[in-house]
């Protein structure tokens, strides 16, 4: 009998490799064969370009998607007419895939490797047509594993709109729409293939106006006040402030209102500030601090001021245990090839990048694993991961060396390049919801760290406040 133990043990480990081995063959495989068909909606919504809020089309494809699929659907959800939520299943645990589809205005480009543009106001420069899509492939891949072995529980998808300075997820979470989630997963279109802990920078953004007394400017100055002038002073102040702020502080601003002739005393001034640091704390002091010069500017140049918070997001809280299951699976998965077609296009955008030509191992493998990460941009995806243990990655589905909110990632998006990456996305993420329906003890694992990284007694609250969802923030 002691002889048969170890070849028993042997059996039955033999036996739980070919099983998980059957899963991962049956979800890839079943998202290979509609790749076609996710390709298709993914380039329709990269078509459609539609900017933050304003995803009315692009929402309504993506929500007739997961329908047709057996999802009940919750449209319009936290005051947001195009947030949803898509979901399948019933009880716990429940596992969330989070999309995004809005596009980024200016950046309109045709699927071609020189810049052109194809006529509109705005294009996919963050992929969020994929992003969108290769979610929406995953809940599905993942509800018909569900289906097919009786696996109790919730996929659930997350229609998020205005990622792109609109902070949508943030009034989501303000909402409590994540209160009986397990697991939030996400992903994003990138450069390269990688499951590594992510990092974001808190942020918080305002538009800052100010009022004057509109006269003739050689005639009459001495009866103006120059809006401008305050928005001018505010500036260099905030300019100087940049010299007494954490290093790792990051301080953005445009004009977005000057006044319309030269003759004229501007009685109206605008300006679009943001402010990010890794901590939200940190930031919070940065946007008072940015409020005083506002204030003082107003003062010293005999203008009022008020001024208008727009956005605000966290920083990401990171989660190795989920970190370590996804980056399993997008090495189950693997990266991809390109055609010969798709490496001359590849090449020729390498080129207005300052290369001689595509690095192709990068779409072809993975990225090494990497504990600790280093923070960029800003992502509302930070509000989620306070609210429940989070994971994400990038999939390769611009050319290698490109750039996020460039016209070559619109291009790249637009071609099966995109295409080819997303569903990477779309099985990775099946892959890693199907792992974590199937295991208690590893969204225990992951709520323990998450509580550990999070503090006991965390308080949640929003840097944007309590202001409605700011549906006309582009204005």
């Amino acid at each position: 009998m002691k002889r048969l133990l170890p070849t028993l043990f042997l059996m039955l480990i033999g036996l739980s490799l070919l099983t998980a081995q059957k899963k991962t063959d049956q979800i890839i495989n079943d998202l290979e064969q509609k790749s076609g068909m996710y390709s298709e909606i993914a380039m329709e919504i990269w078509e459609l370009a539609e900017m933050g809020f304003l995803e009315e089309k692009s929402s309504l494809l993506l929500q007739k998607t997961l329908s047709d699929e057996g999802f009940t659907i919750q449209s319009g959800v936290a005051g947001i007419p195009t947030a949803f939520i898509a979901e399948y299943g019933s009880g716990s645990p429940v596992i969330a895939v989070l999309g995004e589809y809005d596009a980024l205005p200016g950046l309109s480009q045709k699927a071609v490797s020189e810049q052109v543009t194809a006529g509109g106001q705005a294009g996919h420069a963050c992929g969020h047509h994929l992003f969108g899509t290769a979610s929406a492939a995953a809940a599905i891949a993942t509800k018909d594993y569900m289906e097919a072995h009786k696996i109790e529980g919730t996929i659930r998808f997350y229609g998020c709109p205005a990622e792109e300075g609109g902070s949508g997820k943030v009034y989501m979470v303000r909402e409590g729409l994540f209160k009986d989630v397990d697991v939030a997963l996400h992903w994003h279109p990138g450069a390269s293939n990688a499951a590594n802990i992510a990092a974001s920078l808190a942020n918080k953004s305002a538009k800052f106006r100010f009022y004057g007394v509109s006269s003739h400017a050689a005639a009459a100055p001495d009866k103006g006040r120059s809006a401008l002038d305050g928005v001018e002073a505010m500036n260099l102040m905030v300019n100087m402030m940049r010299e007494h702020i954490p290093e790792k502080a990051r301080i953005h601003y445009v004009i977005t209102e000057g006044g319309k002739a030269p003759n004229v005393v501007p009685n109206f001034a605008e300006v679009y500030y943001y402010a990010r640091h890794n901590r939200r704390d940190v930031v919070m002091s940065i946007f008072d601090r940015i409020v005083d010069a506002a204030e003082g500017a107003a003062q010293g140049t005999g203008t009022t001021m008020d001024y208008e918070v727009l956005g605000g997001v966290h920083e990401l809280l990171p989660n190795l245990v989920l970190q370590e299951i996804m980056y399993a699976n997008l090495n189950k998965v693997g990266g991809y090839g390109y055609t010969e077609e798709e490496n001359l296009f590849a090449d020729k955008i390498a080129v207005t990048l300052g290369s001689d030509k595509a690095d192709l191992q990068t779409i072809a493998s993975v990225m090494p694993f990497k504990s600790e990460g280093k923070a960029f941009g800003s992502t509302d995806v930070g509000d989620v991961s306070f609210a429940v243990p989070t994971v994400g990655m990038n999939a390769a589905t611009w050319v290698p060396g490109t750039p996020a909110h460039s016209w070559q990632a619109v291009a790249a998006g637009g071609t099966s390049i995109g295409a080819k990456g997303m569903m990477v996305a779309a099985k990775t993420l099946a892959l890693t919801a199907v792992d974590l329906l199937s295991s208690k003890e590893l969204i225990r694992k992951a709520k323990d760290e998450f509580i550990q990284r999070r503090g006991e007694d965390f308080e949640y609250i929003p840097l944007l406040g309590d202001r409605p969802p700011a549906l006309d923030y582009r204005k």
